[in-house]
């Protein structure tokens, strides 16, 4: 089967995800907090960035190739960090990692992910990060990094826009728990959904494999909390300044909106911003991070992230434009694995490369650093 044919855009992937997907997995994966008015926040301010086409240009081969952190990447993208991967798709870290590792790109493992760091270490690349949820004891916290150090991850993502629990009201009404409990409404929803359920036969329901070792052993918590929120603290800048001292490679902070967090932050030693509002996750009255994108890369000289609402070559260079010199996905991966399973990620690795081109060609950008000035687009 040609992919492009069937699978040309991630809309396409989206909806083959949709398909395949139980409902209360669907829920998972697709819902945002509140009304869902950040995520479509996103989606409306990346819309309303425009460039200007430019003519007579000739024959040119686009190079879409970048460096990040003293790093050559093939493309300008990455897997980002996705809590219980597995619970999409089966496998879903391990094969992701193995897409990262073959395209050269990095891959973000979850610290509440549905497999362990030592799991995912067979499969990793040079460019594997570990993003953390930081633990409040210390001694949990230093068997953490020491975990992820000896795994092979190189570099140490903290996420600080998680000081709380969201309530994800689509994911609670969905009748999901943490960890899953298959009820009789579920296993209804599983027999319309047979690879998804012969998959996880095979792989046994996933719960955060990385967290045994320090578990309590409370089980059923509601949808929106899990038992990383029993081991967790909400971070002060004490605890990022912390973290710099201990972890000997560069440290990312994901989920800055503020331009003088970001100013903070550098200061504090950190290798790189990671401007994000967790896709609408976590607080529905956060402004589009395209839109804040351009005060925070004028407030600090350090490397910039971005994600939240991307779903197309377009998007990223969008992000590029306007100062991120990174661009992460994480829906878009899932949507791919679902829908294609195996094949999935590299589908969206060529696709994606594809449509970067394209629109290259039609901005006259021979690279990724000749990208014209966004214009503003009204609607």
């Amino acid at each position: 089967m040609d992919l492009h044919s069937k699978y040309p855009g991630i809309d396409d992937l989206r909806a083959g995800a949709r398909a395949r997907l139980p409902r209360f997995v669907w829920e998972y994966l697709d819902s945002a907090t509140g009304h869902e008015s950040t995520k479509a926040r996103n989606r409306q301010a990346l819309d309303r960035v425009g460039f200007m086409p430019s003519i007579l240009h000739g024959e040119q081969a686009a190079d879409l190739s970048t460096t990040f952190l003293g790093h050559e990447y093939p493309l300008p993208f990455g897997f980002a960090p996705v809590g219980m991967s597995g619970l999409v798709w089966p496998d879903a870290e391990g094969i992701l990692a193995r897409a990262a590792a073959t395209a050269g790109l990095p891959y973000c493992l979850s610290t509440v992910a549905s497999q362990s760091p030592e799991d995912v270490a067979p499969h990793l690349g040079e460019q594997a990060w570990f993003q953390m949820y930081p633990p409040r004891d210390e001694e949990i916290r230093r068997d953490m990094l020491d975990r992820a150090r000896a795994a092979g991850f190189s570099t140490l993502i903290l996420t600080v826009d998680v000081p709380v629990a969201s309530r994800r009201e689509r994911q609670t009404r969905s009748g999901l728990t943490s960890p899953p409990r298959l009820t009789p409404r579920l296993l209804a929803q599983v027999a319309l959904r047979p690879a998804w359920a012969l998959g996880m036969a095979r792989q046994g329901m996933p719960h955060m494999r990385g967290l045994d070792k320090y578990a309590t052993g409370q089980r059923n918590l509601p949808s929106t909390a899990h038992i990383g929120y029993l081991l967790r603290t909400s971070p002060d800048w004490e605890y990022a300044r912390w973290l710099r001292d201990n972890w000997q490679g560069p440290l990312l902070v994901k989920g800055v909106l503020r331009a003088e967090d970001a100013e903070r932050l550098e200061s504090l030693g950190a290798d790189a911003i990671w401007v994000s509002n967790h896709a609408g996750r976590q607080f529905d009255g956060a402004p589009a991070t395209i839109e804040v994108l351009p005060q925070i890369r004028a407030a600090t000289r350090l490397p910039i992230l971005f994600d939240s609402g991307v779903e197309s070559g377009l998007d990223i260079l969008r992000a590029l434009a306007l100062g991120a010199d990174f661009v992460m996905l994480a829906r878009a991966a899932h949507f791919a694995l679902a829908a294609l399973g195996q094949a999935g990620p590299a589908h969206l690795i060529d696709m994606l490369g594809k449509d970067l081109a394209a629109n290259m060609g039609q901005l006259g950008a021979a690279n990724l650093q000749a990208l014209p000035e966004p214009v503003p687009l009204s609607g």
